[in-house]
């Protein structure tokens, strides 16, 4: 059988040809997976009837991040093991890669915080780091590296040199950014230098490590950030809550999270 047609060209000229199926495996697998668990363990919370159930060892629960750090080295051992030319096998490695890695980061917020939070609101965290590794795989799917990596013909001394200054600078940039709360800029930025040198000239978040080190309490500078806090970031943040709330469920409902604690009481232990 013969693969034609518009879509197939597409994807053989910007996937295959360019060595990209294991990289587009695992972003497949990755959102894939992350959107079955999530879908998963929302039937699960509303104790709907579905295949799979809460996994329990006993009276321990295991959570699905441990089958996801399984999955993460088995199959990270078999791409190194594997020969560079089977590519198959390799992408097939890396689907397994995104399965196992969309099943930790979904509990990202509760080895966080070294405790169940997957509804509460710190459990948001979770989700955040999915969107973060989904916009960041996406990108480096579609051929657009980070500035950092760009080739760089070392024909002297001086260019490398300039080469090395700038990394050093974009990094420290883009931490700058991550310390002043700004998280998708300084990402982001990796990607497009200019966006770092707009979030370091820009104010910090209320509550960020940059606010609580460098701005006086109550000063003019906190003030102006939370006014932009609350005109700017604040609809974009609802905003930003409502789409994960449609996607992979609702934190911190008093209603719900009741529900929750009297099932666990039931049960004998956490939901995952």
């Amino acid at each position: 059988m013969r693969w034609e047609g518009p879509v197939w060209d597409v994807f053989t000229r910007r996937i295959l040809d360019t060595g990209r199926l294991p990289l587009f495996c695992f972003f497949v697998a990755f959102i894939l997976t992350f959107l079955f668990t999530r879908l998963s363990v929302r039937l699960i919370r509303a104790d709907r009837g579905w295949i799979l159930r809460n996994v329990r060892a006993g009276d321990t629960h295991i959570h699905h991040a441990v089958f996801g750090i399984i999955l993460m080295i088995v199959s990270g051992i078999a791409a190194f093991a594997l020969d560079d030319d089977l590519t198959i096998p390799y992408a097939v490695a890396a689907g397994l890669f995104g399965t196992g890695a969309a099943l930790v980061l979904d509990e990202f917020a509760l080895i966080l915080h070294l405790r169940d939070v997957y509804w509460s609101e710190e459990g948001r965290a979770s989700v955040d780091a999915v969107f973060v590794a989904i916009g960041v795989t996406g990108l480096l799917l579609l051929g657009i590296r980070p500035a950092l990596f760009d080739d760089v013909e070392a024909t002297g001394r001086i260019r490398v040199l300039l080469y090395v200054l700038s990394l050093v600078l974009n990094l420290s940039l883009a931490v700058v950014c991550l310390l002043k709360g700004k998280i998708w800029t300084g990402l982001a930025g990796l990607f497009l230098p200019v966006l770092l040198y707009v979030g370091v000239l820009r104010l910090a978040r209320p509550g960020s490590p940059w606010t609580r080190w460098f701005y006086e309490p109550g000063s003019r500078k906190v003030r102006r950030a939370v006014r932009r806090e609350q005109r700017v970031r604040r609809p974009l943040i609802r905003a930003k809550i409502r789409l994960q709330e449609l996607i992979a469920g609702r934190h911190g409902d008093r209603s719900q999270r009741k529900h929750r604690d009297d099932h666990e009481r039931v049960s004998g232990g956490p939901r995952s």
